[in-house]
């Protein structure tokens, strides 16, 4: 399993990023993905979720309204589009695949590499 996920940069607050994540996993379709992201001194914090046929969604309320994740099961890809970034959205974001297929609450096993996302004030 191998999860690369890119996109990231540095933006000033305000601007937006899109995120990606390629996926190599043949049961890609049949597992919830998310975005999970780790700020300096701080624990790792899930941002996003999204099942494994896109129809649910569910986010931080940090995020809500400013983060979308979506996914293409077609070409095993997850996105997090990031609009009206804050310098607390500072982190390096990793996506992740859960242990089990149509297990929308297993836990997740699968981490990529992350992407920095820096945003100055």
């Amino acid at each position: 399993v191998q999860l690369q996920a890119s996109g990231g940069g540095f933006v000033q607050a305000g601007d937006s990023l899109r995120l990606s994540c390629a996926a190599s996993i043949r049961t890609f379709s049949s597992r919830s993905m998310g975005w999970f992201r780790q700020a300096p001194g701080k624990e790792r914090e899930s941002v996003a979720d999204i099942d494994w046929s896109g129809s649910s969604t569910i986010y931080i309320d940090s995020v809500k309204g400013r983060f979308t994740i979506s996914r293409d099961n077609a070409n095993n890809m997850v996105y997090l589009q990031m609009n009206s970034l804050k310098p607390e959205d500072t982190a390096v974001y990793y996506c992740a695949a859960r242990g089990e297929v149509y297990n929308a609450f297993a836990a997740y096993e699968y981490f990529g590499r992350g992407t920095q996302v820096t945003v100055s004030s």
